[in-house]
């Protein structure tokens, strides 16, 4: 079970509420405990799962580009990254700071692994302070909302192409909410996996190995733990797809068999028909057009826009107005 009572709680809400929407859902936030963390970074360094590459080849290259924007506004730096994984794609961004500059370091995850591996890579860096901040992106931003108010010297780093996460509507609500908070000249450095062919997506969010499938319903082992579920886990398989419409790849867990799963933490019992599904990710993909207009949209000006050679992932480093 959980440590924490109030996380338990809200776990245990929101599962029993998406749930029982139609169709089922459960918030890709929750695949993130401490194996999930540590499926995804093996799932990172998966051969059809290239986001991981491109960007941090963009980073090696362009890193000094970043810092160099930074540093000509304050001596004291504050770097602010949401989502910070594993830390190898912050450190190639310290790592080009100005040694003679001080250089503060927010992270925010919902993951406690995540923010210890992180804090642990970072932090042999003999200029940096690290604060670590567990919680949703929102919560995270608010907690550090003193710390880069007035400092134009500030830095939020969005990575990994984890802006696909959100719909058009929340990632809008989300560029403004990092926005709000930031002095006039700060900057936003945003990574984001592009529109390619279908195949190439599938193949990406469906391996041949299995580790997305692993990683998929890990969920439904994380909630027999914590909610004393009774998932079968087995009984549920993992599809993709892309939905061209929409521009995003679909995760989904399959009921495989008429069954029922009990929530003993919430006393509910949820059916499942053959074939019914749970709807646990979705992965929005951009254009470098669309990324662009994201940004502008709520009150950042591009600066600088650096995309792979194969067209398929893009950073984009915004000011705000």
């Amino acid at each position: 079970m959980s440590a924490d009572p109030a996380v338990l709680d809200t776990f245990a809400a929101d599962v029993v509420r998406d749930l029982q929407r139609q169709p089922k859902q459960l918030q890709a936030r929750y695949l993130y405990d401490s194996l999930g963390s540590s499926l995804f970074d093996a799932i990172c360094r998966l051969p059809w799962y290239r986001i991981t590459r491109s960007e941090a080849m963009l980073l090696r290259r362009h890193a000094r580009d970043v810092a160099a924007r930074l540093a000509s506004r304050e001596r004291d730096l504050s770097l602010v990254e949401l989502g910070c994984g594993n830390g190898e794609k912050l450190e190639l961004l310290i790592d080009a700071m100005p040694r003679e500059s001080g250089t503060d370091v927010h992270l925010i995850d919902i993951s406690v692994a995540a923010l210890k591996a992180t804090t642990a890579r970072v932090s042999r860096f003999g200029q940096i302070n690290v604060s670590a901040h567990q919680g949703t992106y929102e919560q995270g931003l608010a907690s550090v909302r003193p710390f880069v108010q007035h400092h134009p010297g500030t830095l939020v780093v969005f990575l990994g192409s984890n802006i696909g996460n959100f719909d058009p509507l929340a990632a809008d609500a989300l560029l403004g909410a990092i926005r709000e908070p930031l002095a006039r000249g700060a900057l936003l450095l945003l990574g984001a996996d592009l529109v390619k062919p279908e195949k190439d997506l599938l193949l990406a969010y469906d391996d041949p190995l299995g580790v997305t499938a692993a990683f998929n319903r890990n969920l439904l082992v994380r909630a027999n733990r914590e909610l004393d579920a009774d998932f079968d886990v087995a009984a549920f398989a993992h599809r993709a797809t892309w939905n061209p419409r929409e521009q995003r790849v679909e995760m989904h867990l399959v009921s495989t068999r008429t069954q029922q799963v009990y929530l003993a933490a919430a006393d509910v019992r949820v059916p499942f028909a053959a074939g019914e599904s749970i709807w646990t990710e979705s992965s929005y993909k951009y254009t470098p057009e669309s990324l662009r207009d994201l940004g502008t949209s709520r009150g950042f000006t591009v600066t600088d826009q650096w995309i792979d050679e194969d067209a398929r992932f893009a950073l984009t480093l915004f000011e705000t107005d």
